[in-house]
């Protein structure tokens, strides 16, 4: 639960975050009459997020009928949600200085085109995060034997963005978003490490991958699986009594080399040799 409330949170603030720079740019230039074609693309977004976490849902528990395909198709949601996950905590740590700046430029240059065009840039910023988040809430659950649980989590996680995002447009309390999304940005890279060894775990009981009954290491006497810390560093980082070898190298592999280039330090343009570009003078 945790896991999902994680995930609720950090990609519900980020589209919270760029509605917000929306409506206050709309509101700055005297274009509030715009504000209802904006939350317009933002229902249609939320809509389609929705309709996508449920066809992910349908096609495995539904369409497919062999045990194979089921595991085959959970194995590949579970390699996309990675690479998702992956990209979109590099991406908000490269941009999230400049983002603002980039969104008031392109949504003047929407205003020009007219009202289906601030409804489709609303679209579009917030539907990406909402397919991220079925996605990466379909693999985080895989194997829970109920899901009820995980759901509310995650709507709790979006609420709580919302709220954090409501606060900082309405008052002049500011929070420290750097800091705020390095950690989460830590802990979705260890979620995603646990995602990637259930992929391979999948792959492996579709047949695909060998070595099932390989085990690295089985420490089932030392962590009970009914202990209720066995079910969190389960449901949070896929962490089980025991677990195959392909499984463990794959976490691993994964892990550690992405939370390096993560946490090491960001250069500025002086420290990679770019020079500032020069002012025109008059």
């Amino acid at each position: 639960m945790f896991a999902t409330y994680l995930i609720g949170l950090r990609e519900g603030l980020e589209a919270t975050l760029v509605v917000s720079i929306l409506i206050a740019a709309l509101a700055r230039s005297g274009r509030r009459d715009r504000l209802p074609q904006l939350w317009a693309g933002v229902a249609v977004a939320v809509v389609l997020s929705v309709a996508f976490g449920w066809l992910l849902s349908y096609t495995s528990t539904t369409l497919l009928q062999q045990y194979e395909q089921r595991e085959l198709f959970e194995a590949i949601t579970s390699l996309l949600a990675v690479a998702f996950v992956t990209w979109m905590i590099f991406w908000m740590r490269r941009a999230a200085r400049s983002i603002a700046g980039e969104l008031r430029g392109k949504l003047d240059q929407a205003l020009n085109l007219g009202s289906v065009a601030v409804a489709l840039m609303a679209f579009l910023a917030v539907v990406r995060e909402g397919l991220e988040t079925s996605l990466i809430f379909y693999s985080a659950v895989q194997g829970a034997s109920d899901n009820t649980g995980p759901l509310y989590a995650l709507l709790g996680g979006i609420a709580t963005s919302i709220l954090i995002g409501w606060i900082m447009y309405a008052t002049t309390v500011r929070i420290n978003l750097s800091v705020f999304f390095t950690w989460t940005g830590v802990l979705l890279i260890l979620v995603a490490a646990g995602i990637l060894k259930y992929g391979v775990h999948d792959f492996q009981e579709a047949g695909v991958l060998p070595g099932l009954n390989t085990l690295a290491y089985d420490i089932s006497t030392v962590l009970d699986p009914s202990a209720w810390y066995t079910a969190l560093l389960t449901g949070m980082f896929n962490v089980t009594p025991t677990a195959s070898v392909l499984e463990t190298v794959a976490w691993g592999a994964y892990a550690v080399p992405v939370l390096l280039l993560f946490l090491r330090p960001q250069k500025n343009k002086h420290q990679q040799g770019l020079k500032p570009t020069p002012v025109p003078q008059p």
